[in-house]
Parts: C-alpha cells; structure tokens; sequence
C-alpha cells in the first residue's frame, strides 16, 4: 500500500511539474511583453538571453503612448463595440437557444444542425459578402460615427457557439419548474424572462466572457470597415502604433499591455460563474 502512494505522488509530481512548465512557455510571451514595457531607452530590450528583469525600469513607455496617441478614444471605441456586441449576443443567443431547448416545432432539429453547421464555416470565407452588405446599408464610419459603430457591432450579434451555450442551459433545467410557473399563470415570454433567465446566469457569463474577449481583440474586420482614426478600436490603434513607432517596441508593448487590461478585469469580474457556466454549457 505504501509502495502504491510513493507512484501515485511521484506520478502526480511529474504530471504537475511538466503542467506548471507548459504554463510558464505559454505566458512567457506576455512576461517579456511585459518586462519589454518597462524597459528604459538604456536597456537592450533584444539582449539574448533575454533579460525579464530590467535593470533600467521605468514607467516612461506607458505615460509615453498615453500622451502620444488617442488611447483614450480607442479604448471608448472598443468599449462601445465590446459592450454592444456582449449585449446583443446574450439577448438574442438567450433567445434563440430557448425555443430548440423548450419549445416543439417542424423542422426544430433541421435548424439546430443547421446553425451548429455555421461553426464550421470560417469569417473571413463571408467576409467579402459582409462588407458587400455593411457599405449597401451605409454602415460603415465614412457616413456617421453611430453607423460605423453598428456596422462593427452587427457581423458579429450572434453566435451558433452561443445559440448551442444557451439551447444546452436550458435543457438542464427541469421541466417542473415551467410547469410550476404556467400553473401560477406566467406566459411564455414571463416564464422565459423571469424563471429560466436567472437559472442560466452562470451560462449567460460564460458566454459574455467569451464573446467580450473575442470581440476586444477582433483586429481583422475593424481595419476593413474603418477608415476614420477617431473610429479606431483598441487592436486597430495599437497597430497604428507600431506603424508610427516602428523602431520603439517599449512604446507597442507597453500599448498591448493596456489593452490587456480591461479583458483581465472583466474576467476577473466574471469569473465565479465561469467554471459552474462552462460546466452547465456542456452537459445536457
């Protein structure tokens, strides 16, 4: 029995040393980001080996950007296009996963399969037809500022990934609990706001987690559609830097830091219903 523990420690040993060094290459990166950022003009920041602590730390690089570029603007400008896309996302995934969880239609299995089909299919394959269809309706930042916004925010309202979230939510709450509410004289839309809305919280943040990170960082379609700098996202603005700054790396990495942060906070905000939600999203 005893020669049993002595395995099973030094396999868990092993198992957790080699989780803990693919830890630190995976976040290696953002330390150097990091450590780059904080680096005076003295310091070689491409010394190899590299060095992660700097030996003329400074806070320069991140005054720096703040006074050099419109951070600011770009961060509105993401907040504005991050929020609205978490918002329209939950209500309209939360919408959609209700009736192929709960309600019995022709074709409800047809169109569940259908939309899982879209995952699939890769953004940029319908990003020619998207932005055919975003400058045909004048949603584009040339014509007004609330254009352009929507015009970022749309492509990107809903997800087949947060229509399946929702559906699986849904199907792992009993279906006492409605007929609990149809009995007390609730309607449809009564029983789906008030009874199943709150017993799917921990899904509805997950999925405001995900879609939030995805759409801070989306670089792609906002360089497409924009075209005024006072437009620009966070990711588009950080890009300009580097294009203005090309030979201050303190200044890009110090500009990536800060756009690292409110994704940091937002998670951090969110995540006692993250594990519990990623759980409920997955098991029916």
């Amino acid at each position: 029995m005893k020669l049993d523990g002595i395995k099973k420690h030094i396999s868990g040993f092993w198992t957790h040393t080699i989780l803990i060094f693919v830890s630190l290459l995976s976040i290696f990166p953002f330390i150097w980001l990091i450590s780059t950022s904080l680096k005076g003009n003295a310091e070689n920041i491409f010394a190899y080996p590299p060095q992660i602590i700097p030996t003329d730390f400074t806070l320069a690089n991140y005054s720096g950007v703040w006074q050099k570029v419109d951070f600011i603007g770009y961060f509105v400008n993401s907040m504005i296009v991050a929020g609205g896309t978490v918002l329209l996302n939950l209500i309209l995934s939360a919408m959609a996963g209700y009736p192929l969880a709960r309600m019995e239609f022709k074709g409800k299995k047809i169109t569940f399969f259908a939309i899982l089909a879209t995952i699939m299919i890769p953004f940029q394959a319908i990003m020619l037809p998207v932005y055919l269809i975003t400058l045909k309706l004048h949603l584009v930042d040339s014509v007004n500022n609330f254009a352009g916004f929507i015009g970022l925010i749309m492509p990107f309202a809903v997800s087949a990934f947060g229509i399946f979230l929702m559906r699986q939510a849904f199907l792992g709450i009993p279906k006492e609990m409605e007929e609990a509410a149809i009995i007390d004289g609730c309607n449809v839309f009564q029983i789906f706001l008030r009874v199943l809305l709150p017993m799917v919280k921990p899904s509805l943040a997950v999925l405001a987690i995900f879609t939030f990170i995805g759409s801070w960082g989306e670089f792609l379609w906002p360089s497409i559609v924009l075209t005024k700098e006072a437009m620009y996202t966070l990711p588009v603005g950080v890009n300009n830097l580097q294009g203005m700054f090309s030979s201050n790396w303190r200044f890009i990495a110090a500009g990536s830091i800060l756009s690292t942060i409110p994704i940091i906070i937002f998670f951090l905000a969110m995540q006692r219903y993250f594990i519990s939600g990623e759980n409920e999203g997955a098991v029916k």
